[in-house]
């Protein structure tokens, strides 16, 4: 009991030190699991591990996992990871870099698993199997390293495209591949020679993981649709299917069931799917305690014999400075050629090439299975798969942001505007800016708001401010203004404090309080959006004239003249001054500090005016929109 509590409580804690030092949250847990696993073994008082992974048996026996338990778990828990992972993956993202991700992952793979095999066999001397078993386990890079790179770096759009989708894709990929030498390896008799007997096995996985992944995340979306299930049970119920159709692929072709649950993911992820937020928060937080556990058990199983293999040697440092330093940049370039991404931007995708779970999970189940069949070699595929992990996380985890600044791959003109709070007056405005060039996502915790916006042609998110999942969103990587319009206060005011900084990098606004506007004197807050009109009166204003108009001013005097009868006669509201270079600027508290006189402005309002009320004013009257 008090292992598998050690276990929780140091994987959640390692989980926490990685957030408060942005490093993935692998570097941590791994040196937690080291630290209670075969390090430990150099001050306990008997020789033996503050934690057994393996139970050891006999009546005094310790260990958590009897027989082979613990690499069934290891398989479930990969399984389930990786779905999560697919349901992130959402086909419209990769148009533009599409060439590039499909060559990465087949292209690239390649590359790296043939240079892979040869680096391992000349450098280390490894026999050729187990040279290639261990460049198979290697392929994969694995989003559970990727993902805390994306949040933590401002990266552009395609950078980030690209290393999600490789992370997410080529797990499945590395380990069909080491699967195919692992069964080469352990199986005798087999008839048809290596090259028959491989692609046979390839394509038992592929048709059975990819068909029966596929009509199972069809079954599942119409399952959650229809509402076959309750509300209360859909996060369990996700979960046992999840289980359910990853043994049932492994049972119909060995080691299918990795395929079979990401094309299900990537199914739901395409899929106008209810309550897929709810979903994905659920298999989110169920990956980081499987995660957690998982790295601290596969880190805690190695002995010291193995790392000894790695601290006394030359050869595994020189290997993993091939494999980073030269096979990755290799396959990078040759995969790319041809594409549509920068020579930057090829760089800092070599840079980037971390291993993950799935590397380190596989690696322990193949090593101890050869080991337990006295494979030659078999010993060092643990560790040295390890070492290849540890060393990339750490490498990148220190490096990037400053390699992504050096290269000039980061977001430095994001332009996106995102809009929380998708109501009939803030989806008319999304749809202006929309028609201005503007990247314009719209946000709301309703869904029959977002699937407004949508049908409108904004694309939408169904979130709540209050949770984490909208950070975490990569589509919204190009966003650097925010506008909260929603009907409450305090959630806009929320909404600019946590998400100001994320979101907000060249302006956050919110609408005006009714308190504040009431109030004798109006606040002094650069953040608001509208000094003279609240959430009900752009409701209202919306309801009586839904049209947004751009008047054509000729000098300062008709746009406060303007403003001024805006205000005295409620005729509109006004929204943006569209300055002559084509920004768009809130109008603030003293409309007349953001006119100049350099060339034509116009003034965007929410409003009706017609030809009598222009010349009234002494205003002409321009086409709507550009």
């Amino acid at each position: 009991m008090e292992e598998l509590a050690g276990i929780i409580i140091i994987g959640i804690f390692a989980q926490w030190l990685a957030w408060r030092l942005k490093v993935p949250a692998i570097l941590p847990l791994i040196i937690a699991g080291l630290l209670v696993g075969p390090l430990s073994t150099l001050w306990t008082e008997d020789g033996s591990k503050l934690i057994s992974p393996i139970f050891e048996g006999g009546p005094d026996g310790r260990g958590l996992f009897p027989g082979r338990s613990l690499f069934y778990f290891v398989s479930l828990a990969i399984g389930i990871i990786l779905f999560e992972g697919g349901l992130t993956l959402k086909v419209k993202e990769v148009k533009e870099t599409q060439r590039s991700i499909l060559r990465l992952i087949s292209l690239g793979s390649l590359i790296t698993f043939i240079g892979a095999g040869l680096a391992a066999h000349y450098i280390m001397g490894l026999d050729w199997s187990i040279s290639f078993l261990f460049a198979g386990l290697i392929i994969v890079t694995g989003p559970t390293v990727i993902a805390p790179i994306l949040q933590n770096i401002p990266l552009n759009r395609n950078v980030a495209t690209v290393l999600k989708w490789e992370g997410i894709l080529i797990d499945p990929i590395g380990a069909l591949v080491a699967v195919l030498v692992f069964e080469f390896i352990d199986s005798t008799g087999h008839q048809g020679g290596f090259t028959a007997y491989a692609f046979a096995t390839f394509a038992q996985i592929v048709l059975y993981g990819g068909a029966l992944g596929f009509l199972a995340g069809l079954a599942l979306f119409q399952i959650i649709k229809r509402d076959w299930v309750p509300h209360y049970l859909i996060n369990v119920f996700v979960l046992a299917y999840v289980l359910l159709i990853f043994v049932v692929s492994d049972v119909l072709a060995h080691e299918s069931g990795l395929l079979a649950v990401v094309v299900m993911g990537l199914v739901l992820a395409n899929k106008d799917v209810p309550r897929i937020k709810d979903i994905l928060s659920f298999k989110e937080s169920l990956s980081v305690l499987l995660i957690s556990i998982l790295f601290i058990l596969l880190a805690a199983n190695m002995d010291m014999a193995q790392l000894e293999l790695l601290t006394n040697d030359w050869r595994p440092l020189t290997l993993f400075a091939f494999v980073a330093l030269v096979l990755r940049p290799l396959s990078v370039f040759i995969s790319t050629f041809q594409g549509n991404l920068s020579t930057a931007e090829k760089w800092f995708i070599s840079w980037v090439g971390p291993r993950g779970i799935v590397a380190a999970g596989i690696a322990s189940l193949f090593g101890l299975t050869l080991e337990e069949k006295n494979v030659p070699g078999a010993e060092y595929i643990t560790p040295l798969v390890f070492m290849i992990v540890l060393g990339t996380v750490l490498l990148n985890a220190t490096t990037a942001r400053l390699v992504a600044r050096l290269l000039g791959v980061t977001q430095e003109t994001s332009a996106g505007i995102i809009i929380l709070g998708a109501n009939n007056f803030a989806i008319a405005i999304g749809e202006y800016l929309q028609e201005q060039g503007r990247s314009v996502y719209m946000v709301d915790n309703n869904s029959g708001n977002i699937k407004k916006a949508k049908e409108r042609g904004l694309p939408g998110f169904v979130s709540n401010v209050y949770s984490e999942d909208l950070s975490e969103e990569y589509e919204l990587l190009d966003v650097a203004f925010l506008l909260a319009f929603t009907s409450s206060d305090e959630v806009n005011q929320y909404a600019l404090n946590r998400f100001g900084d994320i979101f907000g990098e060249r302006g956050s606004f919110r609408l005006i309080t009714s308190e504040e506007l009431k109030a004798d004197e109006l606040p002094q807050n650069e953040h608001i959006f509208s000094f003279t009109d609240d959430f009900i009166n752009f409701s209202d204003g919306h309801r009586k004239r839904a049209q947004i108009q751009e008047i054509a001013l000729d000098d300062k005097k008709h746009y406060l003249a303007l403003l001024q009868r805006t205000g005295q006669e409620r005729c509109a509201i006004p929204l943006f001054l569209k300055l002559p270079d084509g920004n768009l600027l809130p109008i603030p508290k003293d409309p007349a500090d953001i006119f100049t006189e350099d060339g034509p402005h116009h003034l965007v309002v929410l409003g009706d005016f017609t030809a009598e009320d222009l010349v009234a004013t002494n205003v002409t009257h321009s086409s709507s929109g550009i």
